[in-house]
């Protein structure tokens, strides 16, 4: 780590306080935009992989919605793809920590990572710069599915306000696994682990709430998927869109909206802080 460098925003306290407290930050902001705009310049020079990135929710929506939808039912009634397309917004945001960590790997591999950390930069700047690139990505693919999912005839039944408060939560969920994959990315040993994590992201999108609701499945099956932190929030956006599927006896699913929020936070809590101390450790 360079002399004089800063963590992560809310992973450890900046030291000291006054004049010099506002300099740091002002510096890591700065730093990490530079970092942030790295990365959106990559996308622009390279835009197939972000297209692939876009698009591969909105395929699974289209399958899911209109080739097996006639066959599924939805608690309580209504129709499926009313209920898929909430479910599809937590997908998205999952889908793109292997992107993430992909990101990470490759930059630490070919030595990019150290090339920055050798530089007079905030020391936070390279992870946290990172994290902004890629929830401006996801805010624009949660756009994106969201534009899609109108025209397939989902709607929003509760107002721009309740839709918000959705719409925050997801990010907040997204924000939370970007650490986790930049985490990832700084430990995992070459890019052959991300296939790893790809396959191992379809099992817990599957164990959730996300494509089918918990209650059916057995009991305790339906309990596991019930805690599934993607099932908060999916049964969170549900209920603030008035969406069917929110019918539930479980405590997870009366206080959806409150795991939404919680769940994020502490995977934040546990993971930020274990990747800024991997990134400061990077050279032993």
């Amino acid at each position: 780590m360079t002399p004089g460098a800063t963590p992560v925003p809310g992973v450890a306290p900046v030291p000291g306080a006054g004049p010099g407290a506002a300099r740091v930050r002002v510096r890591l902001a700065r730093d990490s935009w530079i970092i942030a705009r790295r990365d959106l310049q990559h996308w622009a020079a390279r835009p197939g992989p972000v297209i692939i990135t876009l698009l591969f929710p909105v395929l699974i929506l289209v399958m899911f919605g209109y080739l097996f939808g006639g066959a599924l039912l939805v608690p309580g009634g209504g129709s499926y793809r009313a209920f898929l397309v909430p479910g599809m917004f937590v997908a998205a945001v999952l889908f793109g920590i292997e992107t993430t960590m992909t990101a990470v790997t490759t930059d630490r591999l070919r030595g990019v990572t150290d090339r920055f950390r050798s530089l007079p930069m905030a020391g936070g700047a390279v992870v946290a710069g990172r994290c902004l690139a890629d929830m401006l990505g996801s805010a624009l693919g949660l756009a994106v599915l969201l534009g899609v999912g109108l025209a397939t005839g989902w709607r929003d039944h509760d107002g721009a306000g309740r839709l918000t408060l959705a719409v925050a939560l997801l990010l907040l969920l997204r924000f939370a696994l970007l650490w986790l994959g930049i985490y990832l990315g700084l430990v995992v040993k070459g890019p052959e682990a991300v296939a790893g994590v790809q396959i191992l992201v379809w099992p817990l999108a599957f164990l959730s709430g996300i494509f089918v609701a918990p209650s059916t499945m057995p009991a305790w099956l339906g309990a596991i998927a019930a805690w599934n932190p993607l099932s908060a929030t999916a049964t969170a956006v549900r209920h603030l869109s008035g969406d069917p599927g929110v019918t539930g006896s479980s405590w997870a699913a009366g206080h959806a909206i409150e795991l939404a929020a919680g769940w994020p936070l502490l995977i934040t809590a546990v993971f930020a802080p274990l990747a800024a101390r991997r990134y400061r450790r990077l050279d032993r």
